[in-house]
């Protein structure tokens, strides 16, 4: 077996497992199981609306998933991404309230104010790691509650119209499409689903087939021995999260200029962010990997809405999506697991 064929099954078999260890608490605790994922099928597959809020909702884990895997190629842990997810939604929103532009300047320009948003953001953990080595995780989840109630203060006392909330962002900066809601039955899908999967060309691209994404992948296996071939480690780090906030900063436009229109006093974090994590761990840290590992949480979060109508709580998959996040921190087991099963095979 190799270990390209290894590296896609790690992945499966933590989804097998964390279903089939989720099932097993289903029945301790008493509920059908059978029922609970015919009620999380037709709530994600029930009809085209259901599709439409899946694709909605995969969108920004697509996103907030490459950023974590951006960096995590680079050997570098952004726990930052909830943070650079909300000050890019504002900076979105912000363009989309107060210029009245063409669409075709307005939305663009929206898009690359959340860039520029997130990557700043991310810009101040990737500083502090290069000159002065202070651990990215430690100042990024710090981050993360400064953009919170920074944002939220700016939402209530500059941008607030009258119900903790900003204005609702002009139809020239807009994503959503009467075509595409229509199509779906009314669905809240937006065109953002197209940005993130050039993103996900984007991701790809650069680091498997430009020379700046050999540099920062080589500093991600060794950044000793990259600085010994000559690489500037220090600047390749800095890039390296700014292009990752930019990712999670866009991630915030598709909530801002897509599923919303607008932005809410926020009462704790969106949780997007974190997701990415899983969904970045889950993909294996590949543009590919990502994408797919979005599509199956978002079909798990918008199919467990229709589980309480089978009597299970809706909590059960977040216990399923916990324990494969879990099988896959522990992918290490798994692959000893398929190698010995492979060398068996040989024999």
């Amino acid at each position: 077996m190799s270990k390209r064929l290894i590296n896609i099954l790690t992945p499966i078999f933590a989804v097998v497992l964390g279903i089939i260890f989720g099932t097993i608490i289903m029945l301790v605790s008493g509920y059908n199981p059978v029922d609970a994922f015919i009620a999380l099928g037709q709530g994600a597959f029930g009809d085209v609306y259901q599709i439409g809020e899946v694709v909605r909702q995969v969108t920004p884990y697509i996103l907030a998933g490459l950023a974590v895997a951006f960096a995590f190629r680079v050997g570098l842990f952004n726990i930052g991404v909830e943070g650079q997810f909300i000050v890019g939604w504002l900076a979105a929103v912000w363009v989309g309230v107060t210029f009245d532009l063409p669409a075709i300047i307005h939305l663009p320009l929206a898009i690359l104010a959340a860039m520029i948003a997130g990557g700043l953001w991310a810009f101040v953990p990737g500083l502090l790691k290069a000159r002065f080595r202070v651990h990215e995780v430690i100042v990024t989840i710090m981050m993360n509650y400064i953009a919170l109630h920074t944002v939220n203060y700016i939402v209530n006392t500059k941008m607030n119209q009258g119900s903790s909330k900003t204005a609702k962002i002009h139809e020239t900066a807009s994503l959503r499409s009467d075509w595409l809601s229509n199509l779906t039955t009314g669905s809240s899908i937006h065109w953002g689903i197209i940005v993130a999967i050039i993103c996900c060309f984007i991701m790809w691209f650069l680091l498997e087939k430009t020379t700046r994404g050999y540099e920062l992948r080589a500093v991600g296996f060794n950044q000793d021995a990259a600085h010994y071939a000559g690489m500037n480690v220090n600047k390749n780090i800095i890039l390296s999260m700014v292009i990752s906030g930019c990712f999670a900063g866009v991630a915030g436009a598709m909530e801002g200029l897509g599923t919303f229109g607008y932005m809410a006093v926020q009462g704790g974090f969106t949780g997007v962010g974190f997701n990415g994590i899983a969904v970045a761990l889950l993909g294996g840290n590949t543009a590919l990997g990502v994408f797919f590992a979005a599509l199956l949480f978002g079909i798990l979060k918008i199919g467990a809405l229709s589980m309480p109508l089978a009597g299970v709580p809706k909590e059960l998959v977040d216990i399923i999506i916990a324990l494969i996040v879990f099988f896959v921190a522990s992918s290490y087991i798994i692959r000893i697991v398929l190698e010995r099963f492979s060398k068996k095979e040989v024999k």
